[in-house]
């Protein structure tokens, strides 16, 4: 059955969408966690995370806005994908837009706690009744929050991957690099952090299991955004 102007029409542009979509969610998410949140928290220091904060407000809340453009950019990528993924096999792809729909979800909860640090900050009236260190605490535990809930998105965020990643390996125009990229890459989130929400005592372990899949992690859903804004859609008219 040949494939209508129409429906080549609309793959190409949920490929642009989510090409699109993914390449702005991976800046936007180096600036927001690996600028940003590495310079600002300092682990187990509360008050070195307290002072950062304070004299870096307006970074901090760039990064907030960054995380809301992360989250609208994932609604983006669920919709993307499933019209994308759907003339593969369209059960599974509904499956899998649900899932990245429920992490997104998860992700909006984790959000919340960083608006929560923020008016910490700042809404000193309001905190009278705490100490200066009773408000770096707090502080320290919704940030720690943040990281525990996102934590447990991205669990569901591999379930996501590895379906995407299945149905991307058994389509015939979708290279299988970036198929087996996908598969390790859902493998590495759900492992590494499974392992930080339940298994924490084994932080080392973690840690190099964390390192070994990096670069599936990083390559596999960027190199198909990648290959969707230069490739998606543009399979050969079947007959």
């Amino acid at each position: 059955m040949a494939t209508s102007v129409k429906e080549r029409s609309i793959e190409r542009k949920s490929a642009l969408a989510a090409g699109i979509s993914l390449i702005i969610m991976t800046l936007a998410a180096f600036f927001c966690y690996g600028f940003v949140h590495e310079s600002l928290v300092v682990q187990g220091d509360a008050s070195a995370t307290f002072n950062n904060i304070v004299s870096s407000n307006t970074l901090f809340k760039g990064a907030i806005f960054g995380w809301v453009i992360i989250l609208i950019a994932d609604i983006v990528v669920a919709w993307a994908f499933y019209v994308f993924l759907a003339p593969i096999h369209k059960n599974l792809s509904v499956l899998g837009a649900w899932l990245r729909l429920v992490y997104s979800a998860i992700l909006a909860i984790a959000i919340l706690n960083l608006l929560i640090v923020l008016l910490l900050t700042r809404d000193t009236a309001g905190l009278s009744s705490f100490t200066v260190e009773q408000t770096q605490s707090l502080i320290m535990l919704f940030l720690t929050a943040f990281e525990s809930i996102w934590s447990i998105g991205l669990v569901v965020f591999g379930g996501h991957l590895f379906i995407v990643g299945y149905v991307a390996f058994k389509s015939d125009y979708i290279p299988k690099v970036i198929s087996i990229l996908l598969l390790l890459a859902s493998f590495g989130y759900v492992t590494v952090h499974l392992g930080k929400t339940f298994l924490s005592h084994y932080a080392e372990v973690i840690g190099i299991v964390n390192y070994i899949f990096t670069i599936p992690m990083i390559a596999g859903e960027l190199g198909f955004g990648i290959w969707l804004l230069l490739r998606g859609g543009k399979r050969p008219k079947r007959t």
